[in-house]
């Protein structure tokens, strides 16, 4: 007899009612079926798997929002110190996995879906990744909101909600090209708006002097920060913590009814119009001034509206105006800075506490330099932002004048405390007043106010401190540390790789080492068992198939899954050097096209993948792109050689991708220019995954490489050390390229892919010095030494004992610099 079922098609035995807190699976599935009933957002009829996602999300949600409670009844009545983490991007990836991962409810969420008749694999797949941020420093963001939601501890995150976030990838013959994302076509179910949490965010206008000498900043135009939170709950703990994100808005008031009436439409909503660019797009393109106006908008939004929520939170939490010391702030609240992006919360706590609270400049000085610390990302010169200074006068004439304010304090400290430093003085102070471009440099305005600033691997700190910030250490020789950056291994590993978990768990006798990854180690005694080695082979074979299945649905390839999976994901720049990858592919092929069948046959097959976004106005990064394409389209319809090497573009990689591509991986190439990346945070998701290295001594690949032993590391390239000397004798003309370079640049100008001028990119690796030329990132230099290491990559593969054996060391050592 069949099963009676409803006009959704839920069956009946399902009732529509409510069990907000339910761990039940029958209650679980009554439960989200009383969200497709009475939270309804489709038509009544539809439970498909778009309106089973919508419904699954809020019943989750409902667990979620009880522990949001407790941990804000919680914190608020304990009062302890919180940190506060300003980010202008959070990468979170999908919300509903990570969050019944967390809760340990995985389980029953998957047997309520079967009684709803929907699977928890396809209900997962309908959610839409945030599109809060682009790469590393978002996704590190996110970890450490996960982390330190984990470890308990009192946190909240503060960003911007981007509707159309950087952009979506397509894929064409021509290339790269950006659509807007979708995200919030819909909504998001995660979000909870916050009405009655809005603050007044000002832009132009003037400084008045009052009679008193104090000053206010007054007139020009002001939008309304509009609050919405997403819980983001800790593994195993009650712990839900807040990633608080704002939304710009214009009153009712400034909507123009005169003018609307008069049919001037545009004119009537102008501030609304502004109001909503400032959290349309992130990082919008800034070639001219509108959009460097833009831009500076965001991150003075950001910084606004989360500075006076957090005073605001401060003072909530001390009721009555005599018993308490604004002295107390900083033993209270601890304000990160997320890169330079933030930095301009520095002159907005100034103002707030001087024009709003009163404070003398001494008192809120030494307030706001207790209060914040400023983590630094990058040593490339473009990435360290410089601001205009007409600009920032036009945009912010308080903000201005606090930061002059601070410049000349500054000085006066160095002229008394150090004058053998006054030569340096022009290079250290926050002010260039160079009279042809006057601007205000971030990254000094950080080092100087913040109490501690800390790189995120220890070499890239150990530059900071000897080169980037050299003088400012000899002031403040304890200001400067690393804190090496890290993941949560409940993303990147128990939920993404379920199979190698559960060998894990078992090896292991605990489930401990998913928040205590020290204990990884004990897997070493593994390493050379035969049985182990099979099982440990069979959970990667279960993701690499996975990502086979992915890859054809994506690209239309179908890859085999006995190749070697050689994995690039990361944001397309020239000094993460895809280039160097797609050279090597390059002359691969040809040497693939050269060999005899029987040749081919004792080669090692591969399928190399590489996948990120190119910024939309990054030309010599987005003609990386195509030419990946352009080989790929090649070599993949060549019946010579398709068996024994397929080149694949993975298109709009972001962390669901990821989750798919880094448990299905081998081999991962982290090449950058040595010096040039400032820790990376994919190697550590890789070589946690069981995944072997090919990389240059960078970032974090040397901490990774001394845990797991050099041995299960493949390097090459020039270090850190040299490469300012290897630039040098480049411009004096003693650079010898490789016969094997020259050999894969001109395969690519015979024309063997396709009819595309990619002469501009090449050039870029030519000549010896000038604009776009010189090979600055030292890919000839490192070519030979990248080849001879892909060589020691395939012996290695061909040895499968060693090679797994290898892969869970990589496991099994990378495990003192995780979160």
């Amino acid at each position: 007899m069949a099963e009676t079922k409803n006009a959704r098609g839920i069956p009946a035995k399902v009732p529509a009612l409510a069990h907000p807190l339910a761990e039940d699976p029958t209650e679980i599935a009554s439960n989200i079926n009383y969200h497709a009933q009475f939270t309804p957002h489709f038509s009544p009829f539809k439970f498909q798997p778009e309106q089973a996602y919508y419904a699954t999300a809020e019943s989750v949600r409902d667990r979620l929002i009880q522990q949001w409670n407790d941990t804000y009844r919680h914190f608020h009545k304990v009062d302890p110190k919180q940190t506060y983490y300003l980010s202008m991007e959070f990468l979170q990836g999908r919300a509903l996995t990570n969050a019944i991962g967390n809760l340990k409810i995985q389980d029953a969420y998957a047997e309520a879906l079967n009684k709803l008749g929907h699977q928890l694999e396809e209900i997962t797949e309908q959610e839409k990744d945030a599109a809060l941020g682009n790469g590393g420093l978002g996704r590190l963001a996110s970890c450490f909101l996960d982390s330190m939601a984990t470890l308990s501890l009192p946190a909240w995150g503060y960003g911007l909600r981007y509707k159309y976030g950087l952009f979506k990838q397509r894929i064409t013959k021509d290339g790269q090209e950006e659509i807007a994302e979708d995200w919030l076509e819909k909504f998001s179910p995660w979000e909870v708006v916050r009405h009655d949490i809005v603050y007044p965010v000002r832009f132009f206008g003037s400084v008045e002097v009052n009679p008193n000498g104090s000053r206010n900043w007054v007139g020009g135009e002001v939008v309304q920060a509009l609050a919405y939170d997403v819980p983001i709950p800790g593994y195993k703990t009650k712990n839900t913590i807040s990633l608080r994100l704002w939304e710009a808005k214009a009153s009712a008031e400034d909507f123009d009814l005169f003018q609307f009436n008069d049919s001037q439409y545009e004119s009537a909503a102008e501030l609304h119009s502004r109001a909503q660019q400032i959290c349309a797009v992130l990082y919008p393109g800034d070639a001219n001034e509108n959009g460097k106006l833009l831009r500076l908008k965001q991150q003075f939004f950001l910084c606004s509206a989360s500075l006076q929520d957090i005073i605001f939170r401060f003072k909530e939490r001390r009721p009555g105006k005599g018993s308490w010391q604004w002295s107390e702030f900083p033993s209270k609240v601890a304000v990160q800075l997320n890169d330079t992006h933030p930095t301009l919360a520095i002159p907005e706590l100034m103002r707030l506490l001087l024009d709003g609270e009163g404070l003398g400049w001494d008192e809120a000085w030494d307030i706001t330099t207790r209060t914040i610390a400023y983590t630094n990302h990058t040593v490339l010169p473009e990435a360290l932002e410089k601001w205009s200074q007409v600009v920032m006068w036009k945009l912010l004439p308080r903000h201005m004048e606090i930061i002059e304010e601070i410049d000349k304090r500054f000085i006066a400290v160095i002229h008394k405390a150090r004058p053998d430093l006054e030569s340096k003085l022009p290079s250290m102070r926050i002010l260039d007043n160079n009279p042809q471009k006057p601007v205000v440099r971030m990254a000094n305005l950080c080092v100087v106010s913040a109490h501690t600033v800390n790189g995120v691997a220890q070499l890239h700190s150990d530059i900071l401190k000897s080169e980037l910030f050299a003088d400012y250490v000899s002031v403040w020789p304890t200001k400067f540390q690393n804190k090496t950056n890290g993941i949560t291994p409940r993303r990147w590993l128990r939920f993404c790789s379920p199979e190698l978990s559960s060998i894990i768990t078992k090896s292991l006798q605990t489930e401990e080492w998913i928040t205590n990854l020290d204990l990884l180690v004990g897997l070493r005694k593994f390493a050379d068992n035969v049985g182990f080695q099979a099982e440990w082979a069979s959970a990667k074979m279960a993701n690499k198939l996975r990502l086979a299945e992915y890859i054809e649905r994506a690209t239309g390839v179908s890859i085999d899954p006995n190749t070697l999976f050689d994995i690039q994901v990361k944001r397309i720049h020239e000094y993460k050097r895809q280039l160097l990858n797609i050279l090597g592919a390059i002359y691969r092929y040809k040497k693939l096209k050269e060999m005899s069948p029987e040749e081919r046959k004792k080669t090692t097959s591969r399928t190399i993948m590489i996948g990120g976004k190119a910024f939309a106005t990054y030309t010599n990064a987005k003609r990386i792109v195509k030419l990946v394409n352009d080989v790929g389209a090649v070599v993949n319809n060549d019946p010579e050689v398709n068996s024994y090497l397929k080149v694949v573009f993975v298109p709009n990689y972001n962390v669901s991708v990821a989750e798919m591509l880094i448990p299905g991986s081998e081999l991962s190439q982290h090449i950058s220019t040595a010096g040039m990346e400032a820790s990376g945070t994919s190697n550590m998701k890789f070589a946690l995954n069981g995944c072997l290295i090919i990389g240059t001594l960078d970032g974090a690949n040397v901490e990774i490489r001394e845990e797991i032993g050099e041995e299960n590391f493949f390097l090459f390239g020039a270090t850190a050390d040299e490469v300012p000397r290897l630039r040098k004798e480049r411009e004096n003309g003693l650079f010898k390229p490789d016969p094997r370079f020259e050999e894969a640049k001109q395969f690519i100008r015979s024309g063997a892919f396709g009819s595309y001028d990619y002469n501009p990119l090449l050039d870029s690796l030519e000549g010896n010095s000038g604009y776009g030329r010189g090979d600055y990132f030292l890919v000839g230099q490192d070519f030979p030494s990248y080849m001879d290491a892909q060589e020691r990559v395939d012996e290695a593969y061909k040895d499968r004992k060693r090679w797994l054996k290898m892969s869970i060391l990589s496991t099994a050592g990378e495990w003192q610099i995780q979160q």
